[in-house]
């Protein structure tokens, strides 16, 4: 619905500016005319770059001409010409050797007003227009001639995204947020009823773990496929598409007779509700300039990391309950997930800035007949499976190539290791040792909830010192700090991973309180959260435009490694016991505190030699 609004009124904008720039690009034209009809005045026009007594109304017009974007090539497409005869070409059109590059725009402008082209009309709307430049197509484009690239209108355009309301910005931001919440509440609830469910198909609660095990690996095996699609299609047709397959399987395993389709239809529903993790970054970037996110991304964080929690929460008071199957927990995600979808196809706009500008180039081609027009997506001359396969390429691409990729993935991956093993000990620590029931235990995971809101406190403190080093770079002569200053939530937080560990796994004991594994909890939901925030931004800060493709890489290598430690971590718990088991995640995450630190010295040197990228500098 909002997709369609936002069409219609990228329709009017292209209207109302045509209208406006219409009047500029004819006083071009009538201006060229005149020129060319008298001599003198042509002789003083083309000398009067040089000349002192130009006089105040031609600065302002020659100011006026250089404000339009980049000069065009003289040499217009082929196919605009093709119907006309070969002697009116070259007497219409000047030969690209014989234009001086350096010359006066004017003077060319003079040359196409005076063609009987029906284009030349349209060329001078392609310089007076205002966020379009003119570019010669190469041989990679597959192309001849010029087009001209659609851009936003200006730096305050309220089209782009980044100009929209506060508010708006804020309710899209939520929105998002709220999907990446259920797909999590989906990741976990499962774990809960995992006695009944067992019991009910005959198998043993390994092998009944392997359903939450195998959402995990299809998160990160769908990422491939979402992060490029939404840097095809736009990230709307992604989110509602793949959350309406995701709740067609989750519905599935909720009816499935046996454990096979079971496992195989919680597969499914990972692979489709991998969207978020992977296209909220770039929605995210769409919407909020770098120092924007600073707040803007734990808003998503918080979500992201809540549905997991509160997933066996849940479920912990399903498994309990006589009156209801352990099936309601498909039925109560497949109801919340459905809330979610009627608000994404009603309130849910496009934040894409191919899209955006591919809707805008397609209004100017209607209102002006010129097939010139082209959003910089378009100017490639290849169809949408072309356009596709390559943007499903790029995710191996940037896995195998990007260092930076690479180190945050397998930094991700341990810490999701620890993340995923962590929770299967729930059912260890406090039912086993504090004898709670399966609904309290599935509320104390209310705890990491906590430490993950903990973690937002820190928000006000590092946008002060993002505000701070900003000032600084600019007073040098820069623009925007560096991806590096996205890790100090990961230094601040990475530690307290280590110390929630150690202190659970050796105070988890019969005579110990219950609230000192709780309060150990909120530190590890702090550390988790600020690990994550700091990762996903330093990705999203690093490649920008291509961040939906990095974060499918990064999402694809730490979900496959935590599905698979699903199924290891109960034999752990049963054979190790929960306090040395614990003790070797703390040992394990020990290792990861200070990846951080080195990331934080030596960032811009990895940065160098990745090729996609971004130097601030």
């Amino acid at each position: 619905m909002q997709s369609f609004l936002q069409y219609r009124r990228f329709g009017a904008a292209v209207q109302t500016q045509h209208a406006r720039d219409q009047t500029k690009a004819a006083a071009l034209i009538r201006g060229n005319h005149e020129v060319s009809q008298n001599p003198r005045r042509q002789q003083e026009t083309s000398g009067s770059s040089s000349s002192s007594s130009r006089g105040r109304k031609d600065q302002e017009e020659e100011k006026d001409l250089e404000k339009a974007e980049p000069r065009p090539s003289a040499s217009p497409p082929e196919n605009v010409l093709r119907d006309e005869p070969a002697e009116e070409k070259e007497d219409s059109i000047p030969d690209p050797e014989e234009v001086d590059p350096d010359g006066d725009l004017r003077d060319q402008l003079n040359r196409i007003a005076t063609s009987h082209s029906k284009y030349s009309e349209h060329t001078a709307m392609g310089l007076a227009l205002t966020g379009v430049h003119v570019r010669d197509r190469s041989t990679r484009d597959g192309g001849s001639g010029q087009v001209f690239v659609v851009g936003y209108e200006s730096e305050q355009d309220p089209l782009n995204p980044h100009n929209w309301s506060r508010t708006r910005r804020f309710v899209v931001t939520f929105m998002v947020a709220s999907i990446g919440f259920v797909v999590g509440v989906a990741s976990a609830i499962d774990s809960s009823i995992l006695d009944p469910a067992a019991k009910e198909f005959g198998v043993s609660e390994v092998v009944e773990s392997m359903a939450t095990g195998l959402y995990l690996i299809g998160f990160g095996a769908g990422a491939l496929f979402a992060g490029p699609l939404s840097e095809t299609l736009g990230r709307n047709p992604v989110y509602i598409s793949t959350l309406t397959l995701y709740m067609l399987f989750i519905m599935a395993s909720g009816l499935a007779p046996s454990i096979g389709p079971q496992l195989t239809f919680r597969f499914l529903a990972g692979f489709f509700g991998s969207t978020p993790l992977t296209c909220a970054g770039g929605s995210l970037s769409d919407l909020w300039s770098p120092m924007e996110r600073v707040y803007a991304f734990p808003i998503f964080a918080n979500a992201a990391f809540t549905g997991p929690i509160v997933g066996p929460i849940i479920g912990g008071f399903i498994a309990q309950s006589s009156l209801v199957s352990w099936r309601w927990t498909e039925w109560v995600t497949l109801i919340m997930s459905g809330l979610v979808l009627g608000l994404v196809c009603l309130l849910l706009p496009e934040t894409y800035p191919g899209v955006l500008l591919k809707w805008k180039a397609a209004h100017l081609r209607r209102v002006t007949g010129d097939e010139r027009y082209r959003a910089e997506m378009e100017i490639r001359d290849e169809g949408f499976l072309a356009r596709l396969r390559r943007a499903l390429y790029r995710p191996f691409l940037l896995t195998f190539q990007e260092p930076i990729v690479i180190l945050v993935a397998l930094y991700l991956t341990v810490v999701y290791i620890v993340l995923f093993t962590f929770f299967d000990g729930y059912t260890y620590i406090f039912e086993e040792i504090h004898h709670t029931s399966q609904g309290v235990t599935g509320l104390c995971f209310a705890g990491i909830a906590v430490g993950l809101f903990g973690a937002s406190a820190l928000v006000p403190l590092i946008y002060r010192w993002a505000k701070r080093d900003l000032a600084k770079v600019k007073e040098q002569g820069g623009s925007r700090l560096p991806p590096e200053f996205r890790l100090w939530f990961a230094m601040l937080g990475a530690p307290a991973i280590t110390i929630s560990l150690f202190w659970m796994g050796w105070t988890s004991d019969s005579t110990i309180s219950i609230w000192s594994p709780l309060a150990a909890s909120v530190l590890f939901g702090y550390g988790i959260l600020c690990v994550f925030i700091s990762s996903y931004q330093y990705v999203i800060d690093s490649y920008e435009t291509f961040a939906a493709s990095a974060l499918a890489s990064v999402t694809l290598i730490r979900y496959m490694a935590a599905g698979g430690m699903i199924i290891v971590g109960i034999p752990m718990y049963e054979n190790l016991g929960v306090h040395y088991t614990l003790t070797v995640l703390g040992c394990i995450s020990a290792v990861l505190v200070p990846i951080p630190y080195v990331f934080y010295k030596y960032g811009h040197r990895i940065r160098k030699h990745s090729k996609y990228a971004i130097d601030p500098s």
